[in-house]
């Protein structure tokens, strides 16, 4: 019997009781027959993102479970996360790009798909994507954890990706989707030289009106020249003009290019003009003395330039990123930090107990080992006048080369480095 004998027969019984029921049939009927005629649009909202340019997690609300779908794309570097029957309601200052997402898009595609298009600032890891049930039972949400990763590791993500799923990865609820460390066994010994500061971040003022961001950049300069000459390493600078960088992407530099040492090079001054020389620190969750402790929290203060002021959105996001130091990376630091006094004490003059540590931002990346030099005080007249001096600044170079070598041999030797 078609729908229209169904009718037709039932709703000439007669009686306004009888017509209600034939009406309640013919809906339970056409429900059965097209599902989506009477199914709502899950509805997107709450869209958060935390994190910086290291690492971000991104968290969207859903009324009801999702249906999703997800996949790479290059040129530039986005996740892209196709959501079925799915309407977006979503405040657009939120959608605001932060830290290691620079672009956040969203749309219909028709055919009752939706979009959520996120650009990374360069490379980058899925390392999680989960779509989970909220604890008080009003709904669901998609949290999205992504990293700073080199363009190698984000190609090899692709390929995993045309291999395993064709195109898109569809995700079950509490599933883990990351890729995992990728071997890179023809890597070369990779060094990346921060010059502190730069822009309109100027840095410390020496005595003679010597800038700290031109003493950096000059001295970050020579340092790759002669570290390039050697022929035995990858050599590159988070910046290599008079450009504003926050922290949080001198970090995402050095992990997208693969480093195996960040070597952070700055020319501070001290309210004490007698005190002079150059310092090697390391980080740490506890200063190793206040005047380390200073001078952390005076670098630190660097991603407050340019008119922003940075802060973490919530502890929970800050002990992520200390507890992520670690420690093998820390004990490379330590053992570089060593090597690189050991060698500075030949050439050129240390402070006394050259060898500080405290909790500097931009020595934090995860699995890269790092050291910030002091190499000197431009408050002290005479520190100022060697940073000036080309064969001082020679000299200090080729003991951080000299330094360099040393510590790759062993990374070699161990089996950790090219």
């Amino acid at each position: 019997m078609g729908l229209a004998d169904f009718t037709d027969k039932g709703c000439r019984v007669g009686g306004r009781i009888l017509g209600a029921v034939c009406l309640l049939l013919l809906m339970v009927f056409c429900a059965h027959a097209d599902p989506s005629a009477v199914q709502a649009p899950l509805v997107a909202k709450g869209y958060k993102m935390a994190g910086d340019a290291t690492r971000m997690r991104i968290v969207l609300d859903f009324d009801r479970e999702p249906d999703i779908k997800w996949f790479l794309l290059r040129g530039p570097n986005r996740l892209v996360i196709d959501l079925a029957n799915t309407r977006f309601a979503i405040d657009a200052k939120d959608l605001k790009p932060r830290g290691l997402v620079k672009g956040v898009r969203l749309g219909e595609l028709g055919e009752g798909v939706s979009r959520l298009i996120l650009t990374g600032k360069g490379p980058f890891a899925v390392d999680k994507l989960d779509v989970l049930k909220n604890e008080d039972g009003t709904g669901y949400r998609i949290a999205v954890d992504m990293s700073a990763a080199s363009e190698r590791e984000f190609d090899a993500a692709l390929a995993n990706q045309a291999l395993t799923t064709g195109s898109t990865v569809s995700t079950d609820k509490g599933g883990r989707v990351g890729t995992g460390p990728v071997s890179n066994p023809g890597h070369r010994f990779t060094v990346v030289i921060d010059p502190g500061h730069g822009g309109i971040d100027g840095g410390a003022e020496g005595l003679n009106g010597t800038i700290e961001k031109n003493v950096t950049l000059a001295f970050a300069t020579e340092l790759r020249d002669k570290l390039a000459a050697v022929g035995r390493y990858d050599v590159f600078m988070t910046r290599d003009t008079d450009e504003y960088l926050r922290l949080d992407d001198r970090v995402r530099i050095a992990r997208q290019h693969e480093a195996d040492l960040l070597i952070s090079i700055h020319a501070d001054t001290i309210s004490v003009k007698g005190i002079r020389g150059a310092t090697v620190y390391t980080v740490s969750d506890k200063a190793s003395d206040p005047e380390a402790q200073a001078l952390a929290d005076r670098e630190n203060l660097s991603d407050q330039f340019a008119g922003m002021v940075i802060k973490d959105d919530n502890k929970e996001v800050t002990d992520i990123l200390i507890d992520l130091i670690r420690r093998e990376t820390h004990t490379f630091s330590m053992s570089f930090a060593h090597t690189l006094v050991g060698q500075l004490s030949t050439s050129v003059g240390l402070i006394n107990n050259p060898q500080r540590s405290a909790g500097f931002k931009v020595l934090k990346a995860p699995d890269v080992p790092s050291v910030l030099v002091e190499l000197g005080y431009l408050s002290n007249a005479k520190d100022e006048a060697q940073l000036l001096d080309a064969e001082w600044r020679g000299k200090a170079a080729q003991s951080i080369t000299n330094a360099v070598a040393l510590f790759a041999s062993a990374r070699a030797g161990a089996g950790t480095g090219g």
